[in-house]
């Protein structure tokens, strides 16, 4: 689970801001929390805020911070770390990233900086029974093991370059279990969702037909959103294409290649009381879009990762997101699953679904155009039973723009 991340000078964020979720005071859905030492963790957390205020540059953020993580090994020399800074930073200003999360029921402390494309400085700390342990620090190219790993890195170093980040290399070329640990809560554990990229269809109907446990659940999910649907049957299998199948206007090369490679052939059948369906060739897309999404995310909360998604309703109608949430609030105690996510729909702002600390807003400040993050927790005077929605669009709590009458006035002036 996420803990706490920070950032600061990329994209449209140029000052520090700071997500956390460590649950504060408030005991709303105490049963919902995770409880990690002295910590509650909260197991999800939405992000409101208008268009270009900055919250998917906030998740853009972490999820850079992944990426950088799984595959600056891969860097190339002269290639140089990609960075997006704040439009009025300095170029000497770098950019920060800093976490604090749990892997293996261990707390972790990692964070690095960017300056002119190049690593700045970089550390990584865990708490092994409680304590801190430093595993490295670095200034540039300069290394600084703990005592217990002074002789650990020696075929890491090797490895370093400006544009890679120690923990990528020390995690390829040690066999240490606490950098393994960490190195995959990155690159395994956080799980980004981009309905431009991601297909999880096939992955779906493998977990049907594999996982009773995550059959039974899915379709649990689908009669609680009234589909209608009682039961499915799946099949996946492996099958060579034949080239007789393929186009004509294919070149012979191409047909060849393919023919040697394993394509799936998908079976689906969607049950109803009084009929069936084929879930391909007959099937709307909104249920479709229940087959691709729900089931991974049902692996993703039984394993215990961390699902990020921007702007989930270009996805998922309000009622699926609605469930969702309620799969993560209501995973089993000794799983660490996490979901954080932005919207714009504001009937998932529900003082039934959601604690204080769970909602976070961005708000874009005028005068250096710059994003700032806060949660509904910080806000005074914002009592439980609060119709969270309506103080959200009447601007209460900040976060989105404030329409003028000048603004509805220059639509009367063009009748």
């Amino acid at each position: 689970m996420i803990l706490e991340f920070s950032c600061s000078n990329h994209k449209s964020i140029k000052d520090m801001v700071t997500f956390s979720s460590i649950a504060g005071s408030d005991d709303t859905f105490e049963n919902t929390l995770k409880v990690f030492n002295n910590h509650r963790v909260l197991r999800s957390a939405v992000i409101y805020g208008a268009n270009g205020s900055g919250k998917s540059n906030f998740i853009s953020a972490l999820v850079f911070m992944k990426d950088l993580v799984a595959n600056s090994i891969k860097h190339q020399p002269g290639q140089g770390i990609f960075q997006a800074p704040h439009k009025l930073s300095s170029l000497d200003t770098p950019s920060e990233y800093k976490i604090q999360f749990i892997k293996d029921d261990v707390r972790y402390a990692y964070g690095f900086s960017i300056v002119k494309n190049a690593v700045k400085d970089e550390y990584l700390y865990y708490f092994p029974n409680g304590r801190q342990v430093k595993i490295f620090e670095r200034d540039n190219m300069k290394v600084k093991p703990g005592d217990k790993y002074k002789n650990s890195f020696e075929l890491s170093l090797g490895a370093l370059k400006d544009n890679r980040l120690f923990l990528s290399c020390i995690a390829n070329y040690t066999n240490l279990a606490e950098v393994e640990a960490a190195f995959i809560f990155f690159s395994l554990d956080i799980v980004v969702y981009n309905p431009m990229v991601n297909n999880w269809t096939e992955f779906s109907i493998e977990l049907l037909q594999s996982t009773p446990e995550v059959k039974k659940i899915f379709i649990d999910v689908l009669q609680a959103l009234g589909t209608g649907i009682q039961d499915v049957r799946v099949k996946l299998e492996k099958v060579k294409p034949s080239v007789t199948d393929m186009p004509q206007k294919f070149p012979d090369a191409l047909k060849s290649f393919f023919a040697t490679q394993d394509a799936s052939k998908i079976e689906a059948k969607v049950i109803y009381k009084e009929f069936e369906t084929d879930l391909m060739a007959e099937e709307s897309t909104g249920i479709k879009k229940l087959f691709e999404m729900i089931c991974p995310i049902i692996d993703i909360v039984n394993k215990g990762k961390i699902l990020i998604c921007d702007e989930i309703e270009t996805s998922l109608h309000e009622s699926v997101v609605y469930e969702i949430v309620r799969l993560f609030q209501n995973a089993r105690k000794d799983v660490f699953a996490q979901l954080i996510f932005s919207t714009h729909d504001t009937s998932l702002l529900d003082s039934n679904l959601f604690r204080r600390d769970q909602i976070w807003f961005t708000e874009l400040n005028a005068t250096n155009r710059s994003t700032d993050l806060f949660s509904l927790a910080e806000i005074r005077n914002v009592r439980k039973t609060e119709n969270l929605g309506r103080g959200y669009v009447s601007g209460k709590y900040g976060g989105i723009p404030m329409l003028n009458k000048s603004f509805f006035q220059s639509f009367g002036d063009m009748k």
